[in-house]
């Protein structure tokens, strides 16, 4: 079996496990609170049905990435991975600014709420328990296969474990002090915590597709490894894009400029194969040979040993 093929059926069945537990999880909350009279549990119920919705993203996607390179995307699919991860957290945000406006609205219009029941507090328990086993299974499986998106749903999943903690905590502190209110200002911080951590995955999906990088220390990684290559020297405007799990590589080094076509392209393997090894999942290293000392203008793309230095 292809490691494409393999990829995508792993997300296929993480997508559909987080299908299920969310529905289950969203129906359930939403019912109780709207049985108990819990604004804030039915604010937790429909960010869960918000999980539906982006688990089917996921889901969707998984069958996009797995289509093989062509004329049109000579590059392949993979990066809809990273589209879907940014799609995840606009939903993410919709639904937050949705809850947030509907909760103010209701602590403006004062309307009379009585206390919710204790059951509230049973279904945001088996929330906590369910949200917890599943972000820890959806992030070992996103690390294992690097899927941006699996990962992004696990935060999301992390996060909607915090929300249910502050619903928690909302529900137990209107029964102690029995005071509805409390329950529509939990539904409010928990509207703008979801909208506070879809911003951030938007910021992180975006660096993707910008062609950034998470962790700049990669670049140093990559002039140490063609360090260790005896007869290339100065690596400069080195490029690195990630493309889903998988890293391009793009740079230029020097090397003796008498020396035979043969023994540079010799060279050039051997920077490719030690960054290979030192960078896991790079698929393409593209390296430009010059011979030692030439002189270039500052260069405007790329990363040097210089601007590392700086």
């Amino acid at each position: 079996m292809s490691v494409n093929k393999e990829r995508k059926q792993i997300i296929v069945r993480a997508s559909g496990i987080s299908i299920a537990a969310n529905a289950m999880l969203s129906v359930l909350k939403i019912v109780v609170g709207w049985l108990t009279g819990s604004l804030a549990v039915i604010a937790d119920g429909i960010d869960s049905f918000g999980d539906v919705f982006t688990s089917v993203i996921t889901l969707f996607t998984a069958r996009i990435i797995s289509q093989p390179p062509d004329h049109r995307h000579p590059y392949g699919y993979d990066k809809a991975d990273t589209v879907a991860s940014k799609l995840v957290a606009f939903v993410m945000f919709f639904a937050g600014a949705q809850l947030a406006i509907s909760t103010v609205h209701n602590l403006i219009g004062g309307v009379e709420r009585d206390v919710p029941s204790v059951y509230s507090i049973i279904v945001i328990l088996l929330s906590i328990a369910g949200k917890r086993l599943l972000a820890a299974y959806l992030l070992r499986t996103g690390n294992r296969i690097d899927s941006p998106m699996l990962k992004a749903n696990a935060r999301n999943m992390q996060n909607d474990v915090v929300i249910s903690i502050s619903v928690l905590v909302g529900l137990i502190m209107t029964h102690v002090l029995r005071m509805p209110v409390l329950d529509s200002v939990t539904a409010l911080a928990v509207s703008l915590w979801i909208m506070f951590i879809a911003v951030k995955m938007i910021i992180s999906s975006s660096r993707e597709l910008m062609d950034g990088v998470e962790d700049p220390g990669i670049y140093g990684v990559i002039i140490r490894a063609v360090a260790v290559v005896p007869m290339a020297r100065n690596p400069h405007r080195i490029r690195v894009r990630k493309m889903a799990h998988y890293y391009m590589i793009a740079l230029d080094i020097e090397i003796d400029g008498y020396l035979s076509l043969f023994e540079a392209h010799r060279i050039g393997h051997e920077v490719e194969d030690e960054i290979k090894k030192a960078v896991p999942n790079t698929y393409d290293v593209v390296v430009h040979m010059e011979p030692f000392g030439e002189l270039h203008p500052a260069e405007a793309f790329g990363v040097s040993e210089k601007n590392l230095e700086n």
